[in-house]
C-alpha cells in the first residue's frame, strides 16, 4: 500500500509511502481518500498528521501516468482526483501537514488541505503545473488563493516557481519552519495536544471557520451561532466551565 494510517495516543498519521518521491498516482489518490475517510470515522483518531517521510512530502502527480491519458480519460478522472484531496480537507478533526523536502503540484495541494502546516528548513513548495501546459487540478487554484490571497497565488501558479521554506513562511503558505529532522515530532506534538482537547468543540470550530470562508458572513455567523449554542448541551462544555470556576483556566481534562 502507498498510504498508511498509523494511530498512536489519539493521533492518526496518514503516511505517504511511494518511494522515492511519493508521486501521487491514481492508486495513491484512491488509497488516500479511503484512509482519510477512515480517520474521519474512527473515534480513536482525534487529530491527524499528514506526512511523507524524511526525504519528501510529495513531489506531485505521476507525470508518466498522466502523459498517456487523453481528454476523455481525464474528464472521467478529474472529480475523483479532487475528491481524494477533499476527503483530507473535510476530516472533522485538526489536521497538520508535516512537510519535508519537495511538496510540489499535488504535494503542495495536499498540504493545503491541512489546517496547519509545519515545514522543514529543507522544504520546497510550489504549483509547477503551468510548466506542463496545465493548471493545478486538485484544489490548488482555490485553496491556495484562499490561504495566501489571489495575487500571491497567481504569482506561484502563473510562474510555476518553487519557494523555499523561508519564503513559504513569509507568504503564509506554511505556519512554522523547523529543522527538517524535527518536522514529524513537532507536527505530532501539535496534533497530540489537540487530541486531548474537546473533540466536538474542535469539530465545531473547524466547520465554522471553513464554512465561513466559503460563504457570506451572515451564513457563517449562523453556523457559528448554532454550533456555539449547541455545545452547551455537551459534557465537555460542563467539564470545561466547571474546571475554570474551580481550578482556573486551562486545566480541564476532556474525554
Amino acid at each position: 500500500m502507498t498510504v498508511h494510517l498509523e494511530v498512536e495516543d489519539g493521533v492518526g498519521t496518514l503516511r505517504l509511502d511511494r518511494p522515492p518521491m511519493n508521486a501521487l498516482d491514481i492508486a495513491t489518490q484512491d488509497r488516500l481518500k479511503e484512509l482519510a475517510e477512515e480517520a474521519a470515522r474512527r473515534e480513536d483518531v482525534r487529530a491527524v498528521v499528514v506526512y511523507g517521510g524524511e526525504k519528501a512530502f510529495a513531489a506531485g502527480a505521476d507525470i508518466k501516468e498522466m502523459q498517456v491519458m487523453d481528454h476523455t480519460a481525464m474528464v472521467l478522472r478529474a472529480r475523483a482526483l479532487q475528491d481524494s484531496f477533499t476527503a483530507v480537507a473535510r476530516i472533522p478533526k485538526p489536521v497538520v501537514a508535516a512537510v519535508t523536502g519537495y511538496a510540489l503540484g499535488g504535494g503542495c495541494e495536499l498540504a493545503l488541505c491541512a489546517d496547519y502546516r509545519i515545514a522543514g528548513d529543507n522544504a520546497k513548495l510550489g504549483q509547477p503545473e503551468i510548466l506542463l501546459g496545465l493548471i493545478p487540478g486538485a484544489g490548488g487554484t482555490q485553496r491556495l488563493a484562499r490561504l495566501i490571497g489571489p495575487s500571491r497565488a497567481k504569482d506561484l501558479i502563473f510562474t510555476g516557481r518553487q519557494v523555499k521554506a523561508d519564503e513559504a513562511l513569509a507568504l503564509g503558505l506554511v505556519d512554522r519552519v523547523v529543522p527538517a529532522a524535527e518536522v514529524y515530532a513537532e507536527a505530532h506534538a501539535w496534533a497530540a495536544r489537540l487530541a486531548r482537547g474537546p473533540a466536538l468543540a474542535l469539530r465545531a470550530a473547524k466547520e465554522a471557520v471553513d464554512t465561513g470562508l466559503e460563504t457570506d458572513i451572515d451564513t457563517g455567523l449562523a453556523v457559528e451561532r448554532n454550533w456555539f449554542a449547541g455545545l452547551f448541551a455537551t459534557e465537555d462544555r460542563e467539564r470545561g466551565m466547571r474546571s475554570f470556576v474551580e481550578e482556573g483556566p486551562g486545566k480541564a481534562t476532556f474525554l
